[in-house]
């Protein structure tokens, strides 16, 4: 069948019969399926997206204006799917875990060495805290009042944080979100 586009010095557009489509399937499929694993598709997954694209390709007959060009264009179309199908099965992946540290000794020694940063009565209230200690222990512990700890604990770690962010700012590194260092909150 021949269109013109009426008022127009445009060649003849051809749209290709039912039939012819289905001809060219049968002389086209088996080279798409074999365009889309010379792409890295397995054979599987290649003759299903072959399909769906020839498929389309029927869907979408009217849009063909050069019956010349079929393998072509489904080919396009193949490899778009074969795009989008890997771009969708990539975003439904699950996610796995990876520990961004193994050697719990590095940690211990980092710690440490924050640890060391601190003054002495600052570094006991730190450990204190970090073994679990509640503020009444603690007070009991270094002889003074509940609020007296809580104020040399929120003294000892802003010192921390200060000692952790001037390390990290000379190693290039910033402070987490939070600004925290190592999960030490204020009680």
């Amino acid at each position: 069948m021949r269109c013109t586009v009426p008022g127009h010095a445009i060649a003849p557009l051809y749209s290709m019969t039912r039939r012819e489509y289905g001809n060219a399937y049968e002389q086209g499929f088996r080279p798409t399926v074999r365009f889309l694993i010379s792409k890295g598709v397995r054979h599987d997954s290649a003759e299903e997206i072959a399909q769906a694209a020839w498929t389309r390709g029927w869907e979408r007959i009217a849009q063909l204006r050069d019956a010349g060009v079929v393998r072509t264009w489904v080919n396009t179309i193949a490899l778009n799917l074969y795009r989008r199908n890997t771009y969708n099965d990539r975003r439904e992946e699950p996610l796995v875990e990876y520990a961004v540290n193994h050697d719990p000794g590095v940690a211990s020694i980092e710690l440490a060495k924050l640890l060391e940063s601190c003054g002495p009565s600052e570094r006991v209230l730190l450990q204190c805290q970090l073994h679990g200690l509640t503020t009444t222990e603690m007070a009991q512990r270094v002889g003074a009042t509940e609020a007296a700890v809580r104020i040399r604990l929120m003294r000892a770690r802003r010192s921390a944080r200060f000692a952790f962010e001037n390390r990290n700012s000379q190693k290039g590194l910033d402070p987490g979100p939070d600004g925290n260092c190592f999960g030490l909150t204020n009680t």
